[in-house]
């Protein structure tokens, strides 16, 4: 059989989603491409100093194993319960099924795709028509030297994240007063405080805005700071009512989610580490002073109007996925997450629970009304916070066996074969 028996794969995104639907792809000897903007893994890059919440047989599957086992005879890798750092991961695990001359060749790293649309066909044509799966997707590409191309596939795969789209700092979701010209002197993200980054916070005054792990996480570290450098203040700020910002489970299994949740929450109500928490807090104005000058921020705090001085300012709000790369296709977005629509109907009913126990969606709510155009992974969860590798590793399966199921896709390819039931 040739290449063209078989549906061309474009797979939007090297990280661990991405990598794994890479690896099905190859396993079913699928055609396939993956494009990464930066290196593999390269959100995991930005904050691989933090140790992960989650255990290394979650983060990891069969399929990845059985490889590595294959491409690192003798080399020993993680145990399925032991906890290591997001460069860990990388180094152990994201990086050499990258390398593995099952992907190698398929993978182009330092390539932006910048938009994706139907070969021939405009938005508004061919809507609600089973034709309009008859057009190959054409991907408008970006590639190392800065020059612009386009591809062709018949399938894509959106794995591309969210952690390069922070939110907005202000009252209602919107930029604070300010904020937009200062945004490029705020940290966001995870920053590595206690390593390469300590003398940029050592000895300094550092406003965190922010109520969930991610904030959590900023705050204990510059808390540990503060031992050996008395003068680092953190000044917390949280639009949540509670005394305590970071919920707990009851016999939490993830251990360290949840010492992360009591070392912030001790630190927001007694003020150690020289921590001061402040709820019920809206920001309304951002001003900055330049590079390195400093940051004056107001803000409503339980109704009264306060100005705080900073040295540092770090945005740990959330993030959101970036949908200007798919507006040219069918779309149906949530109204409140900006995720897929359907998906983000399903994780509604799970709202307040605690995701580990959260069942496998299905197929049927990664589709899309754009035909063979799927979102996976975090952006699948648009702004929900609560997306788990393992979850996105089930929807890497139930798009697989959706694909290879597909009876229009099988019509168009003679080599395309409906698999076996937990074939993938």
């Amino acid at each position: 059989m040739t290449r063209s028996d078989f549906p061309r794969l474009a797979i939007l995104g090297g990280g661990p989603i991405g990598l794994e639907a890479a690896l099905q792809a190859a396993t079913l000897k699928l055609p396939f491409t993956l494009f990464e903007r930066g290196r593999i893994g390269e959100h995991l890059q930005r904050w691989g100093h933090v140790r992960l919440f989650s255990p290394f047989g979650m983060n990891s599957t069969p399929l990845g194993r059985a490889r590595l086992r294959v491409e690192r005879a003798g080399q020993q890798t993680p145990g399925d319960h032991d906890i290591i750092t997001g460069r860990e991961h990388l180094k152990v695990y994201l990086e050499p099924l990258a390398q593995s001359p099952l992907l190698r060749e398929h993978i182009r790293t330092e390539t932006t795709v910048l938009q994706v649309g139907r070969r021939g066909l405009l938005k508004e044509e061919l809507a609600d028509d089973p034709r309009r799966g008859q057009h190959p997707f054409v991907l408008l590409v970006r590639g190392k030297n800065n020059q612009e191309s386009t591809v062709e596939a018949d399938i894509v795969l959106d794995c591309t994240g969210t952690y390069s789209q922070p939110r907005s700092l202000g009252d209602g979701g919107i930029p604070a007063v300010g904020e937009m010209a200062a945004r490029s002197h705020i940290a966001w993200g995870l920053e590595d405080i206690l390593g390469e980054r300590s003398g940029v916070y050592a000895d300094k005054t550092t406003l965190v805005i922010g109520g969930g792990y991610t904030a959590a996480t900023t705050v204990c570290n510059l808390a540990k700071l503060a031992e050996k450098h008395p003068a680092t203040w953190v000044i917390w700020l949280a639009c949540g009512g509670g005394t305590q910002p970071i919920k707990r489970f009851v016999n939490d299994p993830l251990r360290e989610r949840d010492q992360l949740a009591v070392r912030a929450n001790m630190l927001a109500t007694r003020g150690d580490g020289n921590v001061e928490f402040h709820p019920q807090t809206v920001v309304t104005a951002i001003e900055c002073a330049g590079a390195d000058k400093g940051f004056k921020v107001r803000a409503v705090c339980a109704g009264k109007a306060v100005m705080w001085e900073s040295d540092r300012l770090i945005g740990n709000v959330g993030y959101t996925p970036d949908n200007s790369l798919y507006r040219e296709l069918h779309v149906q977005e949530s109204y409140a997450s900006l995720g897929p629509a359907s998906l983000a109907s399903a994780l509604l009913k799970h709202s307040g629970s605690d995701w580990l126990n959260m069942p496998a969606q299905g197929g049927a709510a990664l589709r899309n009304p754009e035909p063979n155009f799927f979102i996976l992974g975090a952006k699948s969860y648009g702004r929900n916070s609560n997306f788990l590798l393992r979850a996105g590793f089930e929807q890497v399966r139930e798009v697989f066996t959706l694909i290879m199921g597909s009876s229009e896709l099988r019509s168009r390819f003679s080599g395309l074969r409906q698999l076996p039931k937990n074939a993938v």
